[in-house]
């Protein structure tokens, strides 16, 4: 049985795979392959976007979300005895918890599979999103030449595994210090972007801003990428700090639209592995 925890853990064929499943829903198919079926949550109360589109998206295919506060899971009692009362109901499992060794560990004793709704080090649900919704607007996404601007974290780090596992090449933007391992490393956004056709961010916290000052993605930046480049900021991002006003409001700008296959790429995840499981 597969569960979603890192993008390493799939095959280029696999990603396809769920990517032909989300083409499925497209078409209206699987409207009820989640009835009579329950779906466990484990979500923050600061969730939006992943939240509201696995909860519709279960509901949708006809299956039922039920809904726990995230820090449920850090109660004394043991992991293990946890999945061993859930096996009896649930279908699948989704789980957004900071610490991914408490993913694994339920995944390691579920009789279902789980999905890592986000953690600390990746979130592979809104990466694999972004990706279905770059191959539909490219002629081929992994021949394109990625650049992440950002610091060393789970975002940065989910698109370094996406790299991985499709075989594109991926650099990085960011101030001295927060480099990722493994990754061609620019400290200055207009060097970094040249040559570029993926620009995607992440937001930054409070206390680092400062330290990014040559890194800010402006739509003059984005001018001196390669032709027909696109800005994929990672929600939540803030105007006049990773991104300016001008950038967002420009033709580069991918952001809305591309999270609108947040819906149908989970609940193909979803599909996908309860067909493992078989």
């Amino acid at each position: 049985m597969k569960h979603l925890i890192r993008l390493t853990n799939y095959k280029k064929e696999d990603i396809y795979n769920i990517f032909s499943i989300a083409d499925e829903l497209a078409d209206g198919r699987h409207t009820d392959i989640l009835k009579g079926k329950s779906v466990v949550m484990f979500f923050p109360n600061s969730s939006i976007r992943t939240r509201v589109t696995f909860e519709k998206g279960i509901y949708l295919l006809g299956g039922q979300p039920i809904l726990f506060p995230t820090e449920t899971l850090d109660k004394k009692e043991d992991l293990k005895d946890v999945c061993g009362y859930m096996n009896n109901w649930a279908d699948a499992v989704i789980v957004r918890h900071k610490n991914i060794r408490v993913i694994e560990k339920l995944a390691e004793y579920s009789a279902v599979p789980e999905i890592n709704a986000m953690t600390d080090v990746n979130h592979p649900c809104e990466i694999l999103s972004d990706m279905y919704a770059l191959s539909k607007i490219r002629d081929d996404f992994t021949k394109d030449r990625y650049l992440f601007v950002g610091k060393n974290g789970n975002i940065g780090l989910a698109w370094k595994e996406a790299a991985e596992v499709m075989g594109f090449e991926l650099e990085q933007c960011c101030a001295n210090g927060y480099e990722i391992d493994g990754l061609k490393v620019h400290y200055n956004i207009s060097e970094a972007v040249k040559g570029k056709d993926i620009i995607c961010t992440d937001s930054l916290p409070s206390d680092v801003i400062g330290d990014f000052g040559n890194c800010r993605v402006t739509k003059e930046i984005m001018d001196t990428a390669n032709r027909g480049a696109v800005l994929n900021p990672c929600p939540p991002f803030y105007r006049g700090e990773e991104v300016s006003d001008d950038a967002v409001a420009s033709e580069y700008f991918v952001g809305y639209g591309f999270k609108k296959r947040l819906l149908e790429v989970q609940q193909a995840v979803i599909i996908y592995l309860l067909r493992s499981k078989k």
